[in-house]
């Protein structure tokens, strides 16, 4: 199962992650980034969106481990 960390000391709001994937990322109002995906649910769908997100943040804040 994938394993996905935000840095919230690294993130900007920037919102890329939700858009790419919004059923794995949510952008609260003040600009920090909640992961939605608990561990025990992600497949590899979630996993494929999550790393495509990870590579999108113009500040590398997510990352997507096995």
């Amino acid at each position: 199962m994938p394993r996905i960390v935000v840095d919230t000391s690294r993130c900007e709001g920037h919102g890329l992650c939700e858009g790419i994937a919004p059923d794995v990322f949510a952008l609260h109002d003040e600009g920090a980034v909640e992961v939605l995906i608990k561990e025990s649910v992600a497949g590899d769908a979630i996993e494929a969106a999550a790393t495509a997100a990870a590579l999108a943040c113009p500040v590398a804040a997510i990352h997507v481990t096995s």
